[in-house]
């Protein structure tokens, strides 16, 4: 596709005195660069919803509020252009970013908008209704794919030594496999280091749990340098448990309540749910396991004969839900259930809920890495309390964790 014809590139090389490559390549720097002040003013059109000089249309309190000089970097060399401001400072440019400074490729602003969930008709649309800018679906499916070895790269990376804990809880999706749509979940690992800061570990997508599958996945993380883990919370997935005890047999396992809870109330019937679950309560929420399970008998003599396979459930996974009992307040509230990661889960959702079917596994890979980095960004603060866990677990795993501080 040409842009110029063989009348205008003649006509622009006299205007302009064109006689060296230098000449041509400032020249395409300037009209870059009023290209690029364009698309500013398209977006805060945009955002304001009239033309400068259309006030009739105006229907929001914000309005432009003159420029300001910015330098940036392109592959035609360092420019200066001019950013269009608005008086409420909500103004949020994407062609160039608050504090960007490097604007030598569209390839940022394609992966930018996948990694907020938009379809690739909707960047399609953004970048030729925004930009002026036409991308096929096999161009923007060619630019999200060059992240691919970024994000092997991400997953192999090596680790901490040590993670004082260690969540995993899955997502579920459906995916396009040989012109089948299948249901496949993808898995996350959240670790918290001896520093109280939490870090996603990796994502692994796969169609059956099992104990060889997890088998796999905790000697990748072995592999890349994780030597001990002080606790694992789970769900009750299947294998799991199997797994963790062949990996790192000293790992303590917590199975989460929440989910435990959700799992037993298969078997109750709507119109007992609300007493079951309220009877439920002094079961996890006793002081410490004895009691605990003096309530989980008194609980089993309400229920039990109504309700065998609920109770079955709690007595055949106690050992593994029972383990924060031996924990005080600060421990107790952080594992016995996997909010960490339904926290990060959520906002997964939020990014992932525009596609109801993925075409590969690699394209639901591609969403769940760019969102993972948007989210984990954020993570700049450690666990609440931290200091004070902190010294608890040193009382409870002295030898196991000291050499790891010091």
């Amino acid at each position: 596709m040409s842009f110029f014809t063989d009348d205008q590139i003649k006509q622009l090389i006299k205007e302009r005195n064109l006689k060296t490559p230098q000449d041509v390549q400032n020249m395409l720097k300037d009209m870059f660069g009023k290209t690029l002040e364009k698309m500013l003013e398209a977006e805060l059109e945009t955002e304001l919803g009239y033309s400068r000089y259309n006030y009739q249309e105006k229907q929001v309190d914000n309005s432009r509020n003159g420029h300001t000089k910015k330098k940036v970097r392109g592959d035609l060399g360092e420019m200066e252009i001019s950013v269009p401001r608005d008086r409420n400072g909500d103004f949020e440019p994407v062609a160039v970013k608050k504090h960007q400074r490097d604007v030598s490729s569209i390839e940022d602003q394609v992966l930018s908008m996948y990694a907020k969930g938009m379809t690739v008709r909707d960047i399609q649309s953004h970048l030729e209704s925004v930009y002026g800018v036409e991308a096929s679906p096999a161009l923007i499916s060619n630019i999200t794919d060059k992240i691919m070895p970024v994000i092997r790269q991400w997953q192999s990376r090596p680790l901490e030594e040590l993670y004082t804990i260690v969540f995993l809880d899955a997502i579920h999706y459906k995916v396009r496999v040989d012109g089948q749509i299948t249901n496949k979940a993808a898995y996350m690992v959240i670790g918290v280091d001896a520093k109280g800061q939490k870090d996603v570990l990796g994502i692994w997508i796969g169609e059956n749990e099992s104990a060889k599958f997890w088998l796999n996945v905790l000697n990748e993380l072995k592999n890349r340098g994780v030597q001990d883990i002080l606790i694992f919370s789970v769900d009750n997935l299947a294998g799991i448990s199997e797994a963790i005890r062949a990996s790192f047999p000293l790992t303590e396992i917590q199975k989460c309540v929440v989910h435990q809870i959700r799992n037993s109330t298969r078997f109750v019937s709507y119109k007992d749910l609300k007493k079951f679950i309220s009877d439920l309560k002094p079961v996890y929420k006793a002081v410490n396991e004895t009691e605990a399970l003096q309530a989980l008998d008194v609980f089993e003599e309400n229920w039990g004969s109504r309700y065998p396979l609920a109770i079955k459930s709690w007595r055949n996974n106690w050992a593994e839900i029972a383990t924060f009992f031996k924990y005080p307040h600060e421990i107790r509230k952080i594992i016995y259930t996997t909010n960490v990661i339904e926290s990060y889960h959520r906002q997964l959702r939020k990014v992932t809920k525009s596609k109801s079917i993925f075409p590969t596994d690699d394209a639901l890979l591609k969403m769940l890495y760019l969102a993972t980095m948007d989210v984990t960004k954020k993570w700049t603060s450690r666990i609440k309390d931290w200091g004070l866990i902190l010294s608890q677990f040193l009382i409870y795993f002295e030898e196991r964790l000291q050499k790891y501080l010091y």
